[in-house]
């Protein structure tokens, strides 16, 4: 059939789609109700509250519609511009540089041209980031389950598994526009089982609640009985009288045309009068019928003459209330669906809950089989089994129900960095059920207020932490179920954390049987092809940011792993991994040109512009954190303002420092002016960095944690000891102090290094025998001693923002850094905070400037004793009365006694009226 010539009766909006696509309104079954379509503008958003249904044909309101869609983008185009300006943060900063100037221009522009590409694909953005809803494996209410995957490469696509014995012949791809698109899209239909004994359905269309009011529709009331009550119920008298006898008027209509008594010829046919005669007609032949069987409404002729005619539509108030006031008898449809007891008594599942399957391709190079790249729960490579993806279906009543609301985003951040699977005390591997029981009490009894967990996308080798990611929308089955990685977040919200996932995207696992590699036999389905197509130094595969479908994949998958799981913030690992064709390993000159030369890919950069746009539209309180070792510029900018949109930077840059100073530095030679330009580093966007001294890198990436360093393997008994342990204690807990104080909004801190946890991280590999006995934290320490009294110092450090918000209060003012006594002091509202890092001098009565005339109340010493220290300073020294005497620029100054490798923080108690 010529379709471009033929006529078809489809539901405005029209739309021809390919399998890729999905639509919000159907003749699907599944898609019986109208929903509020919220359009995702192309840069902004435009919510509709109301779509009008109508038949229409399709070749006549095919240019009609075109014209209006060109229309309508153009003008949402012009509004979304105002506003826009994709130089904006450079105009702000006082930035002038040509050619990078132009590089932001002519990556907007080629981000709308990419926008436009997306709407000729998808229905709109929130489409494009819903892929989940329609790829994998799903069931269908017609008693199906419904799988969809894409492989451009392949030639013939089937689902084999232990439900079918593993055969590549009997679920497989129809052919032809339903079973495999022009986009390389496969669907595939696996229909339940007839039991024996058992009738078929008598509506085509049957439909089941398997999960969703699954209790309902076991009533043994027939279809023909609730059609029959719907008849009764719905329709008004006489308005069921051609519903009854559908073919009355075609009948008559066909008895006067082509009846014994209908005209033989165009003679005897005559004139055929106009519309406004036959109604009259009509209406003198039906004077003498009962109300009931006219229409509530006349038509008066306006026309006046004129050779067309015009018409009004006169009706009664009530007939049109009552009009618009009638809906449509979807409910009667909905009673027709059986429950799910009804569903078992006459189906056998096709995939039963917990199948293992995999995915089939016959490809020109010979048949393969891969595990689903948008599979759910993926067991990988196990003792030298071949992975395999399992079916998870739970029961109504197995399947786990959320219980606790999202805890409201709060002004700062205070982060506790985990992986569930070293969070245990046993050698072995933990799960996400210990993690929800032990580790969750812990770090809310701690004082942080949200979790950040590495390693939870499914990847095959354990020791690789979780970096190189094979299943994509798979948590690591290695620590337990989707609905365990479930009860762990809900039960995080319900102690009022939140809950953000270490997300990498910036490249993928090189492994084929489970990952995306060649995952259908072509070499650039999702990665680039060639050298680009491989991390240099690490031997990951890159993605083809610029292709639509893996833009599809990867922008689905954050929001999946928001809409599934609940996750209320990402941080997107490595971003120069993704950035720079290089990989990030070159050299900057600290210009801009690095920033957009012939190593940067623009792709990249859009991808991640884009991701950020849709996710903080789709959920306005998700919080995205950029990892980004080269800080390009405009990271936490507004994407209207020329940035990528992200609410939080990493400054990774302290942490390296600190580890620099500590390795390699004698003490009395530590630059305080680098310490304070690197924690500071970049003032313009300080209130939007995530400060850390030492997260998972140091203590898993062959790193050593600060403790390992200081005063690991220290004997407090040996000669020596007493002062290399006071030392590691003194200097653990000033890094720990200034790193959080002196930044932004946000601070993070891995699990164990809170109580500064003695060893390292070593995951089981071969050059250790594959031994657990590192890969684990010892909890047990944190009972008495030197641990005890680290925990209780970093405790006190997240009270001073719990309960007085200190990292919500601005950016500090650093007013005194004295590289000779090598002494910082800054203050951040009225707190004042004072460090002295010299090894041996102490000073008796050092002057630190303060703006405010008045009394200054210590609350926080770090060479207390519970802490740790060696209590020199007294109780007769914790309250300080300024001095009119102008130092640091400051109009007033405080005397105080400052020990060696000491901190103290003050707090403007009462301000004095000279």
């Amino acid at each position: 059939m010529n379709k471009s010539s033929s006529l078809y009766l489809s539901l405005a909006p029209t739309k021809m789609v390919s399998l890729s696509n999905q639509t919000r309104f159907s003749f699907h079954p599944n898609n019986l109700f109208l929903s509020e379509n919220r359009r995702l503008g192309i840069s902004g958003v435009n919510f509709p509250r109301k779509i009008n249904v109508k038949i229409t044909c399709f070749a006549a309101e095919r240019p009609r519609q075109e014209k209006q869609k060109k229309k309508s983008q153009s003008q949402s185009t012009s509004d979304a511009e105002a506003g826009v300006d994709p130089v904006g943060f450079l105009t702000r900063l006082g930035i002038a540089d040509r050619i990078f100037a132009q590089f932001l221009r002519e990556r907007h522009k080629a981000l709308k041209d990419l926008k436009d590409e997306i709407l000729k694909r998808h229905f709109d953005f929130r489409d494009l980031a819903s892929g989940f809803e329609l790829l994998g494996m799903h069931r269908h209410m017609e008693h199906r389950v419904d799988f969809m995957d894409w492989g451009p490469g392949a030639r013939y696509g089937a689902i084999i598994g232990d439900f079918n014995g593993w055969s590549p012949t009997e679920n497989s791809a129809r052919e032809g526009l339903f079973g495999h698109d022009d986009f390389g899209y496969w669907f595939i239909i696996l229909e339940d089982k007839l039991r024996e004994g058992e009738e078929p359905d008598e509506l085509y269309f049957q439909q089941y609640n398997y999960v969703d009011d699954y209790d309902k529709g076991d009533s043994g009331v027939s279809a023909e009985e609730i059609f029959q009550k719907a008849n009764d119920e719905y329709w008004e008298p006489g308005e069921d009288r051609f519903i009854k006898n559908r073919f009355e008027v075609p009948a008559k209509l066909y008895e006067q045309m082509f009846g014994p008594n209908s005209p033989q010829t165009l003679e005897e046919l005559g004139d055929i009068p106009d519309a406004e005669t036959r109604y009259k007609q009509w209406k003198e032949e039906h004077k003498n019928d009962p109300p009931r069987n006219l229409p509530p409404c006349d038509i008066i002729d306006k026309g006046q003459g004129k050779p067309y005619d015009i018409f009004n539509v006169v009706t009664s108030p009530e007939w049109t209330k009552k009009f618009y006031e009638k809906k449509p008898p979807i409910p009667y449809w909905l009673e027709t669906r059986k429950g799910r007891k009804a569903w078992l008594k006459k189906y056998i599942p096709a995939v039963p809950h917990g199948s293992k399957y995999r995915l089939y391709f016959n490809t020109p190079d010979g048949p393969l089989e891969r595990v689903p790249a948008w599979a759910t729960y993926v067991q990988p490579e196990d003792e030298g089994k071949q992975a395999y993806a399992i079916h998870w279906e739970p029961s109504p009543e197995a399947a786990y129900k959320w219980k606790n609301s999202k805890p409201k985003v709060p002004k700062s951040l205070r982060i506790y960095e985990c992986h569930v699977g070293i969070s245990g005390s046993e050698a072995k591997i933990s799960t996400f059920e210990e993690f929800t029981k032990k580790v969750l009490p812990h770090v809310k009894r701690a004082g942080y207020n949200a979790i950040q967990l590495i390693g939870i996308p499914e990847h095959k080798d354990y020791f690789t932490v979780g970096y190189r990611v094979t299943n994509f929308f798979a948590a690591s089955s290695r620590y337990g179920t989707p609905d365990d990685f479930k009860r762990l977040v809900d039960e995080a919200h319900g102690l009022g954390l939140l809950v953000f996932l270490d997300i990498v995207h910036s490249y993928a696992a090189a492994d084929q049987m489970v990952g995306l590699s060649l995952f259908d036999g072509s070499n650039d389905c999702y990665f680039h092809y060639g050298k680009r197509g491989h991390h240099k130094h690490w031997g990951t595969r890159m993605f083809k940011y610029g292709d639509l479908d893996v833009l599809h994949f990867l922008i689905s998958n954050l929001n999946w792993w928001i809409t599934e799981y609940q996750v209320d913030g990402l941080q997107f690992h490595s971003l120069a991994s993704m950035i720079y064709t290089h990989n990030g390993f070159a050299s900057f000159n600290n210009d801009l040109d690095d920033y957009c030369n012939q190593y940067v890919d623009r792709d990249a950069l859009m991808y991640l512009i884009l991701a950020n746009e849709i996710l903080h539209v789709l959920h306005p309180n998700i919080i995205t954190i950029a990892e980004d070792a080269t800080y390009y510029p405009g990271l936490c900018e507004p994407v209207s303002q020329g940035g990528l949109g992200f609410d939080y930077y990493v400054n990774l840059s302290a942490s390296e420092m600190w580890v620099s100073l500590l390795d390699s530095v004698p003490d009395n030679e530590w630059s305080m002016s680098k310490i304070v330009s690197t924690l500071v580093a970049n003032k313009e966007y300080a209130d939007k960095m995530v400060s850390y001294a030492e997260n998972h890198n140091q203590s898993i990436s062959g790193g050593r944690s600060f403790a390992e360093i200081l005063f690991g393997g220290v004997d407090n008994g040996s000669p020596g000891g007493k002062e290399l342990l006071d030392r590691g204690v003194s200097l653990h807990k000033m890094i720990r102090l200034i790193t959080f104080t002196s930044g932004g909004r946000a601070y993070l801190n891995f699990m164990g290094n809170e109580f500064g946890h003695p060893e390292r991280v070593e995951f089981p590999t071969q050059s250790n025998n594959f031994s657990f006995s590192l890969a684990n934290r010892r909890w047990d320490l944190l009972e008495s001693g030197v641990h005890h009294h680290l925990f209780s110092f970093d405790k006190e450090l997240m009270d001073l923002d719990k309960s007085k918000g200190i990292l919500s209060r601005g950016l500090p003012s650093i007013h005194h850094v004295n590289d000779a006594n090598m002494v910082i002091s800054f203050s951040r509202g009225p707190f004042l905070f004072i460090f002295n890092f010299h090894p041996s001098n102490s000073y008796e009565k050092y002057d630190v400037g303060v703006e405010e005339a008045g009394e200054y109340t210590m609350i926080l010493n770090s060479d207390e004793v519970k802490y740790g220290g060696q209590g020199l300073v007294t109780e007769d020294q914790y309250l300080q009365r300024s001095i009119s005497k102008r130092i640091d620029g400051q109009r007033n100054c405080l005397e105080v006694f400052l020990p060696s490798r000491t901190a103290q923080v003050y707090k403007l108690t009462r301000i004095l009226r000279i």
